[in-house]
């Protein structure tokens, strides 16, 4: 179903690296946003208003829709109806049923598509030819370690060999559960677990990782509302507040971190954090895309010094 998705998109004329992958949160899950979307889907905002920072026609590909609650889905109607066909794709992969609004709109303007589950031992056939044609060498059950981890998720497991391409000589088991620990198409939780943490050698792999697939509108959105929700923190007077103030249940474990964190990490590096966040959407946005990369990496670091528990490379 996803691989369908991807291939609607570029089959509109969306060439691969300017497709974003968002996935919908479940029901009562993610954080909630300043506005009517929750924070894992405010990209979609300036990615259906104005398109791809680089001229070229963007593509969304929104998983999981059947999970959007009802204010997401009637601003999301409102996006899809104003969208400019020109400058942007949108792909809508639902698990199940969509709301009768949204489902109505994407039959009326767009194209819907039934597609079967594929079953385990076709996603062994489809890593089986995706390997060879990539000429990786999978020792032993490695390719089982593979379909454990992401099952018949051939996007997930496309990226997860795009990443081990990376790798001279052969790839084992142990290799492929250590290195995906999680999905590799979920990669800014660590990420931002990373800067967290001050580690600069993790927290530079996982941008690594995301930039595989990933867009820099989604990245910058998420430190983005890490940092704002550190600036929540820092002005709280107690963790109560905070949590009300961010629409965080009283299970959030990173609710919680940030909360710990908010003694540690000042106010002067919340203003050098939002002054670099505002500089590199600057270059994103008007500098070529070469240098696009090197200014995260930048970013990346300094976030680690400025919010960092640890500092090593």
């Amino acid at each position: 179903m996803l691989e369908r998705g991807r291939s609607f998109l570029v089959e509109a004329g969306v060439t691969v690296d300017q497709i974003v992958r968002l996935d919908v949160p479940g029901r009562g899950g993610g954080e909630e946003g300043d506005g009517p979307l929750r924070t894992d889907l405010e990209p979609l905002i300036p990615m259906l208003q104005s398109g791809s920072l680089f001229g070229d026609k963007q593509g969304v590909m929104l998983v999981e829709a059947q999970n959007l609650n009802a204010a997401e889905t009637e601003l999301l109607s409102q996006l899809l109806a104003g969208a400019d066909d020109d400058s942007v794709a949108v792909s809508v992969v639902a698990f199940g049923s969509l709301a009768a609004s949204l489902a109505k709109l994407i039959k009326a303007t767009g194209e819907v598509v039934t597609v079967r589950k594929m079953w385990e031992r076709q996603a062994g056939d489809w890593l089986g030819n995706e390997v060879r044609h990539r000429d990786l060498v999978l020792e032993g059950d490695a390719s089982e370690a593979l379909l454990q981890r992401f099952g018949t998720d051939t996007a997930a497991l496309g990226q997860a060999l795009d990443q081990l391409q990376e790798h001279r000589g052969k790839i084992t088991r142990a290799m492929v559960l250590d290195r995906f620990r999680s999905r590799p198409d979920d990669p800014l939780v660590h990420y931002t677990d990373a800067i967290s943490a001050g580690n600069v050698g993790e927290a530079l792999r996982r941008l690594s990782d995301f930039m595989t697939h990933g867009h820099p509108l989604v990245l910058l959105a998420t430190l983005e509302g890490d940092l704002r929700r550190r600036a929540v923190a820092s002005a709280s007077e107690d963790e109560a507040s905070f949590r009300s103030a961010i629409g965080a249940r009283s299970d959030d474990r990173r609710a919680a971190r940030l909360w710990r964190d908010r003694g540690r990490v000042n106010d002067s590096s919340l203003g050098k954090a939002l002054a670099a966040l505002v500089r590199a959407d600057r270059v994103m946005k008007t500098q070529p895309e070469e240098v696009h990369r090197v200014t995260l990496e930048r970013l990346t670091v300094a976030l680690c010094r400025w919010y960092g528990t640890r500092r090593r490379a």
